[in-house]
């Protein structure tokens, strides 16, 4: 069966189409975002139990390409690549799992975690960065002149950009706000090949800059300006409903910051209802830092207004964008799925991501915002204790050790609620014995 696939301006009023195979970021007519649109009368050809079924056979095949989270649904991506261009690593299919002592301290009986962070690089990423590396090189194979692929970057794009072109022998540039990102974030491209460039600004003023060179067509731009990298990472959405065995969630909390990864779970989900395969849709959450948050300062407005700003320095530092490309794209798709915005402190972040580790998670400040604006809208009595609930775990908490070191050695700018300070103590039994005799009775009262 054929299926096809293009860009398609945001614009209501223009709608002007192009090529997957163009070099292009913006409309040429109004200056508009693009899209990735779909053949859906061609899609909706074969029926809801069909798709599914498809989709079961392939999740977490050895079959290539389709044991990917992201090639087994090909067809809804990128339908018309070549088996030979794609570059995967098996991304994708990661862990779903029940967060029940976290949700019992809420009152929430059926609260759950999305790990995309438990892919190759760390990061949700690595699920939009395959779709983009690899038509990046069914675009070479077909005459394109691209030399090399370049992102700004707080540190997961990055990784991410730089593992997938050296899978695919393809040079990548990462343009990163110097001091701004963690140590395990900056190795990753380094490692991997990248030619990195580390600017004196912030990710905002990195962007900037990123746009500009990739205007020769030798570099390619992989931001989520692309829309390219939405189309991988529009499989969350579609992964979640198909691990609850085609059940939808209630509600569904996402970090944001650039806001790409809104739109892309919005868009997972619409493909599901417009295909047959549910019948309605969550509402989803947009989770931003209180020092980043344009978004929730323009959603107080009822989005009347959009106002850039001066992100200052946050915890969750991928997410620290005070002018995010992907707005207006965000905000359809808060109003299409009747979403909130909420915003969480550094304190806040800080806290919810030490409690969930507490629970058995390790958790990413940036899953923190998500923790904490769930704390809050149950408290506020938004989510209701009965409902199911997902809240989307961005990236490995192994990238951010020395956020997790500062916040137990309670070197941060406030009380660390839930701080677990290491016992310094002589090598004898009976130190031990007391330490541990103490430590136990303080448990016990806590739990009482």
């Amino acid at each position: 069966m054929s299926y096809r696939s293009w860009f398609q301006c945001i614009n209501r009023n223009c709608r002007a189409t192009y090529r997957l195979n163009e070099i292009i970021y913006r409309c040429r007519s109004c200056g508009s975002l693009l899209e990735v649109q779909h053949d859906m009368n061609a899609l909706a050809r074969r029926d809801a139990p069909g798709w599914m079924k498809l989709f079961e056979e392939r999740m977490r095949s050895n079959r290539w390409p389709y044991g990917s989270g992201i090639w087994g649904k090909k067809e809804w991506v990128l339908p018309e690549i070549h088996d030979d261009n794609i570059v995967s690593l098996f991304e994708g299919g990661t862990n779903l799992f029940w967060a029940e002592r976290f949700g019992k301290m809420l009152g929430l009986k059926d609260l759950w975690i999305k790990l995309c962070g438990n892919t190759h690089s760390g990061s949700f990423k690595d699920l939009g960065m395959t779709v983009l590396v690899s038509q990046v090189k069914q675009m070479i194979s077909e005459g394109a002149p691209i030399k090399a692929v370049a992102c700004a970057s707080t540190g997961d794009t990055s990784a991410a950009l730089a593992v997938y072109c050296a899978a695919a022998g393809i040079q990548s540039i990462v343009l990163l706000p110097k001091g701004k990102i963690s140590t395990a974030q900056l190795i990753q491209p380094i490692a991997n090949g990248s030619l990195v460039l580390s600017l004196d600004t912030d990710f905002d003023g990195c962007m900037k800059v990123v746009q500009e060179i990739t205007k020769d067509e030798t570099i390619y731009l992989a931001n989520s300006m692309n829309s390219l990298r939405v189309e991988g990472q529009k499989t969350v959405g579609i992964e979640i409903v198909q691990q609850f065995d085609w059940e939808v969630p209630d509600w569904i909390i996402i970090p944001g910051g650039n806001l790409g990864n809104v739109s892309a779970l919005g868009g997972g989900l619409l493909m599901l209802r417009d295909l047959g395969l549910i019948k309605r849709l969550p509402r989803i959450v947009v989770a931003q830092a209180e020092r980043a948050n344009p978004l929730y300062r323009a959603y107080l407005r009822n989005f009347e207004s959009f106002e850039a700003m001066q992100a200052q320095k946050t915890l969750a530092s991928a997410i620290q964008i005070g002018n995010p490309v992907s707005y207006e794209k965000a905000v359809r798709t808060l109003r299409e799925f009747n979403g909130i915005v909420e915003q969480a402190t550094e304190e806040e972040l800080s806290d919810a991501a030490a409690l969930g580790d507490r629970t058995g998670m390790f958790n990413c400040p940036h899953t923190g915002v998500a923790l904490a604006a769930l704390i809050k809208l149950v408290k506020r009595q938004v989510i209701d204790p009965a409902q199911r609930v997902v809240v989307i775990s961005t990236a490995h908490g192994l990238k951010f050790t020395e956020f997790k070191v500062r916040y137990h050695e309670q070197a941060m700018e406030f009380p660390s609620q839930y701080a677990n300070k290491p016992i310094d103590l002589p090598p004898r039994v009976e130190a031990v014995k007391e330490a541990l005799e103490q430590a136990l009775r303080r448990e016990a009262q806590a739990k009482v």
